[in-house]
């Protein structure tokens, strides 16, 4: 199944990667000035970790540059029609989803539909899930593979979103996550996979000097979740070129995943509802033991490059089993997890 663009084409393209951080960059201020204007603002409240009210919607800056992006190669012949519809599909959806709810309150189950048709439909031109490879062994899991990579599109859009609760944190994710990717296609062989996730970095970045400690501007919903599916179908389509890249997705993306779903089972066992706003998140709890942002948003960063990148190499270069390093990745963030006591309630 071919979703990707000739290493030889995409030569010819490299100036959209630097345009995108300016286009990203010039529009989040736009959006700022127009923010400020309208007074949409976040104002701080019990469940905020933030004290100063804020400009909103920063985030939808991030979704035009890159479907911009996406469009421009798409419309060069440069992109199959397949990974265009499913990337840009999904993710202008949950976009139009989040952005609707930034501006007027959509009850839960509204935005759960909106997602799992988001997600139903980048898998249909995905293609589902390719075979899994874990222990030396691939197996195919069949109509559960699609279950299972269904719950797994709507599952990091959300992480995603709750993931972004200060600033820069989202940001900062997202590039680094996403230089990682294009290190391990590099080192892999896969140059023809690179540029989408390249495209995707240059345009967070672009928000994310708006964006970052202080923040001038928040992401909203969005953003956020516009994000988190378009990295989760990024990893899907790096799993029909080799489950290795997905395993290496999966590990890059480790600070999201564990500290967003030990959170989440923990406030599941106390009974609590976990589409409520909260401040329970590990990385929540640490910025207000430190009393700023600004270094718990740098030590997610250089995870990501120094922890969590190296060990994924380990598994696209050197054949170290999927499974096995994403366990071995995993470890240490579980601890940081319960060190800062991720999905506790404030009062206990």
């Amino acid at each position: 199944m071919q979703f990707f663009l000739e290493p030889s084409d995409v030569m010819n393209y490299g100036w959209i990667i630097p345009i995108a951080f300016v286009a990203a960059f010039i529009l989040t201020a736009a959006i700022r000035r127009y923010a400020l204007s309208r007074s949409l603002i976040d104002i701080p409240n019990a469940r905020s970790s933030h004290s100063v009210p804020t400009a909103r919607g920063g985030g939808v800056a991030i979704v035009v540059t890159f479907l911009a992006a996406l469009c421009i190669l798409f419309a060069s012949d440069l992109l199959s029609g397949a990974f265009f519809l499913a990337g840009a599909g999904a993710g202008a959806l949950v976009a139009i989803v989040g952005f609707m709810d930034d501006h007027g309150h959509i009850a839960a189950r509204w935005r759960l539909l909106g997602h799992f048709t988001a997600a139903i439909w980048a898998l249909y031109w995905l293609g589902g899930l390719p075979l899994v490879s874990a222990f030396g062994h691939e197996f195919s899991l069949g109509w559960i593979g699609y279950l299972l990579a269904s719950l797994y599109l709507v599952w990091m859009l959300n992480l995603y979103n709750f993931m972004d609760g200060i600033d820069g944190i989202a940001g900062v994710e997202a590039v680094t996550v996403c230089v990682g990717a294009c290190v391990l296609y590099w080192i892999g062989g896969a140059h023809d996979l690179i540029w989408s996730p390249l495209l995707l970095a240059s345009s967070a970045a672009g928000f994310l000097v708006w964006n970052f400690p202080p923040a001038k501007i928040f992401m909203g919903d969005a953003g956020s979740g516009f994000l988190g599916v378009v990295l989760a179908v990024l990893s899907l389509q790096a799993a029909w070129a080799s489950f290795d890249f997905f395993w290496g997705w999966m590990i890059l993306l480790g600070v999201f995943i564990v500290d967003a779903t030990f959170t989440l089972f923990r406030r599941l066992l106390r009974g609590e509802k976990v589409y409520e706003a909260h401040r329970s998140h590990a990385y929540q709890f640490a910025s207000r033991r430190y009393g700023k942002h600004l270094p718990v948003t740098i030590a997610v960063g250089l995870i990501n490059l120094f922890w969590l990148l190296p060990i994924a190499v380990c598994i696209t270069r050197y054949k170290l089993d999927g499974l096995l390093g994403v366990l071995l990745a995993y470890s240490p963030l579980v601890f940081l997890a319960q060190k800062y006591h991720a999905g506790k309630s404030e009062v206990e």
